[in-house]
């Protein structure tokens, strides 16, 4: 029969006993706190929190969720051109092609930046406005 120290009155009990014979605690081997596979779980689950906190995990979140932000801009700005090509004048044409640039100057699309700022050009050569 192995002894554990009761974990109220830190005398020795039997492992196996229900109460202890000295202070009537309840279970008084039984260690208090957590075993080694809850701690091992715990420990890994701090470990990842800490590193998505500070290792860039929130860090790239936030990126992609502003680059997706920008992304919906400069596609809304296109739509609104759109319906300035179909229904305004000149002017708008301009103004609007000059907002799509500016919308994908903002989300970093170089490529499209450069194919709008001709279309931006073009149109408002057409309203009268140089550029």
């Amino acid at each position: 029969m192995a002894l554990k120290p009761c974990r109220e009155c830190k005398r020795e009990v039997a492992t196996s006993a229900k109460t202890c014979p000295h202070c009537g605690v309840a279970n008084p081997a039984l260690t208090p706190g957590l075993n080694a596979t809850g701690g091992l779980i715990t420990l890994i689950l701090i470990g990842g929190v800490a590193w998505y906190l500070f290792g860039g995990g929130l860090e790239k979140q936030a990126a992609n969720d502003l680059q997706n932000i920008s992304d919906k801009v400069a596609q809304d700005a296109v739509d609104q051109y759109n319906i300035a090509a179909r229904s305004g004048s000149a002017m708008d044409r301009c103004v609007q092609a000059g907002m799509v640039t500016a919308a994908f100057l903002q989300a970093k699309n170089n490529p499209a930046y450069s194919e709008w700022k001709v279309t931006e050009t073009r149109d408002c050569a057409a309203a009268g406005v140089s550029r």
